[in-house]
């Protein structure tokens, strides 16, 4: 058997016509650059966020990028930031010129410890990126806190994690001053591209957001800023507002997968005999319908890369998502940083490794991935 760590293809192919009929819809149009398709996803997403204004841009990257420019983020300023996330998450704080400033992350949900930000903040400290990373919010109300007592934005990396809930039903992005959004092809809600989206109840700062993004321009022609070209693109915006009719069921459908997997991995021993550990949704019993989104079903093992050959071999993908937190990347050696400096994001570069988890897995699959990693452990015990 052998099963991708995404089948983009069997989500596309129940929807290939409506897809197909919206794109042509679009090209009808002629409207190529923030056309009709860009303004109804931006209203939709903006109502599945609980945000008042939600503005579409070229990427996940430029969103938290634009982010830092719209809050006025540059030389001289500091971000407190985790040091295990997707690069873009600390590679926007460079580009504007801006320090990053990182804090370890909590072994469970691999976001930042909260507990930690404060220590870090300094009187140069202008903002905190809490990510919440594989889907689940990171704990908010904490980050919250610190940020009001020292006067500093919040910008939320929700990359990962459109819809997910955080106690009080607050979705993620609408809980900090801006949230940002991925649009990228392997995300829960992914366009066929390249795609982004700004997140706020700020109005102020949504319009300098929008400003930003068409090169720093209103009226056209005319700058009293410099932006860049953010824009989302029309194509990948039709695109995406036919997907948005789907995104709860293909969360559900995620859930489901991910609650399927405790099963079988209780039933096994695994959890038992073997130092194997599962995501822990900790917000489960909160009452909240996405309380995890799981864009990413991420195990923890100590010997990560035999048990990865292995499921190799035996036709199962998987991914490392992140093998080198930032403080160890080459770019960021000059902010003095060494080895040791933040263990649990080190911990888990070297543990864990992301299963299939994708809307259509199959009940067969997932039992065929447990299996075999419960193969693995029997023949590794034996010898």
């Amino acid at each position: 058997m052998n099963i991708p760590l995404l089948d983009l293809k069997a989500q596309h192919e129940p929807i290939r016509l409506e897809i197909m009929n919206a794109l042509e819809k679009a090209i009808d149009s002629n409207a190529f650059i923030l056309g009709a398709e860009v303004k109804k996803l931006e209203s939709q997403v903006a109502c599945y966020s609980n945000t008042k204004f939600a503005i579409g841009v070229s990427s996940g990257t430029d969103a938290l990028l634009i982010s830092l420019m719209g809050l006025g983020i540059g030389p001289g300023d500091e971000v407190v930031t985790t040091p295990y996330s997707f690069f873009a998450t600390a590679g926007v704080i460079v580009r504007v010129g801006a320090k990053p400033v990182f804090v370890d992350i909590d072994p469970v949900t691999f976001n930042i410890d909260p507990q930690k930000i404060e220590k870090a903040v300094t009187s140069r400290t202008k903002a905190i990126i809490p990510v919440h990373l594989y889907g689940q919010c990171a704990d908010m109300d904490p980050v919250l806190k610190v940020a009001q007592k020292y006067q500093l934005e919040v910008i939320e990396d929700a990359a990962q994690a459109i819809g997910a809930e955080y106690p009080g039903k607050r979705r993620a992005g609408s809980i900090g001053k801006l949230g940002c959004l991925s649009f990228f092809p392997s995300k829960n809600l992914g366009a066929l591209g390249d795609g982004g989206m700004v997140v706020t109840n700020d109005e102020l700062l949504s319009e300098q957001i929008r400003i930003l993004r068409v090169h720093g321009s209103k009226p056209k022609y005319y700058h009293r800023v410099v932006g860049g070209n953010f824009r989302l693109d029309e194509l990948q915006a039709a695109i995406l507002n036919v997907k948005m009719n789907y995104l709860d069921e293909w969360t559900r459908q995620r859930q489901q997968n991910a609650l399927y997997y405790d099963k079988l991995f209780m039933e096994s021993g695994l959890i038992h005999k073997s130092e194997l550990r599962l995501p822990k949704a900790v917000y489960a019993d909160s009452g909240l319908k996405h309380y995890h989104i799981y864009n990413q079903f991420i195990i923890r093992v100590k010997d990560r890369d035999n048990l990865r050959n292995y499921l190799q071999k035996k036709g199962i993908a998987t991914e490392i998502y992140y093998p080198v937190p930032f403080h160890l990347q080459e770019c960021f050696g000059s902010l003095g940083y060494r080895e040791g400096g933040f263990p649990e994001a080190e911990r888990a570069a070297k543990e864990t490794f992301a299963i299939p988890v994708y809307p259509g897995l199959t009940s067969e699959q997932q039992n065929y991935v447990v299996e075999t990693i419960r193969e693995y452990y029997s023949s590794y015990y034996e010898n």
